[in-house]
């Protein structure tokens, strides 16, 4: 019988975990098709958010992985990627 990590994906650091969970944040506070959050999707220009639905999704990530996103990483989250990346970014620092 094979290895149950042998069969897992790899995902060293979670980080598609850590993508799911921020997409479904985007998801739920935009009301967005999910095949639409897109890593290379504008939050604002693709998904139709304004500032302040970006500044409550900054918000909610940060609720959901207990981290502390400085203004200047939320000014520069422009797409569901940099979304995400913001999260591997401040979790490998801690």
């Amino acid at each position: 019988m094979a290895d149950k990590c042998a069969l897992a994906p790899r995902d060293i650091d979670g980080s598609s975990n850590v993508a799911n969970r921020v997409r479904a944040i985007i998801i739920e506070q935009l009301g967005v098709d999910p095949a639409r959050a897109t890593d290379d999707a504008s939050i604002v220009d693709d998904l139709g958010a304004d500032s302040l639905e970006v500044a409550q999704i900054v918000m909610m990530i940060e609720d959901e992985f207990n981290i502390e996103i400085s203004d200047e990483s939320a000014d520069a989250v422009v797409t569901v990627g940099d979304a995400i990346y913001v999260v591997v970014a401040s979790k490998t620092k801690s």
